[in-house]
């Protein structure tokens, strides 16, 4: 037998066993990708249906905004629709539309205006409640917002504390809207399945 032949055997060898090897070793070290569970043990028995209504308050103006312009196109400025800006928010939520009101929790994520010919904002929002029973619980919303539609539908995608496993959709209808500072207070009524 020649040395290259040799050799050829030992590397065939070598590598067969390195492979065998290690595909029993990582099959005995790592848990398994997926396993069913059963729904009691997430605590997950009886879906029920909610109503939660609140003011969004989104203030733009001013020496403390809860709104900011975070991004926006070179030509933003010169859209009717302000098409192009990316905005974050950490709006105050309140029982009622008053700036004084209870606060319940905040509107904390983005918005971006995504449409050319009219103003039609990208909504991704999470409702952090800091009140009541669902104090630390949140919603997640994710969605087309027509804003000067007299009502705008944008659907709830998920939750999570009291929300875990949420479904829904939430109506808003703008309360006050300020044409010279942009300040906005909208009321939102929700409605979500959850457990």
């Amino acid at each position: 037998m020649a040395k290259s032949e040799t050799f050829a055997s030992i590397f065939t060898i070598t590598v067969t066993l390195l492979f065998s090897s290690f595909a029993t070793v990582s099959a005995g070290k790592h848990p398994r990708f997926h396993r069913s569970i059963s729904e009691a043990s997430l605590g997950v028995h009886k879906e029920k249906l909610s109503h939660l209504r609140f003011y969004f308050h989104d203030i733009v103006s001013g020496p403390k905004p809860t709104a900011v312009r975070v991004a926006q196109a070179k030509m933003t400025n010169t859209s009717p629709t302000l098409f192009g800006v990316v905005v974050m928010a950490d709006d105050p939520l309140t029982l009622g539309p008053e700036p004084g009101s209870k606060l319940v929790g905040k509107a904390q994520g983005i918005y971006g205006s995504a449409a050319q010919d009219e103003t039609g904002l990208l909504m991704v929002m999470n409702f952090a409640f800091t009140d009541g029973k669902y104090n630390g619980s949140t919603l997640s919303v994710l969605g087309r917002n027509a804003v000067f539609s007299a009502v705008r539908e944008m659907p709830i995608v998920g939750g999570c504390g009291a929300f875990r496993f949420a479904r829904g959709y939430a109506q808003a209808k703008t309360h006050t809207f300020d044409l010279k500072t942009g300040d906005a207070v909208v009321e939102y009524n929700v409605y979500v399945f959850h457990y």
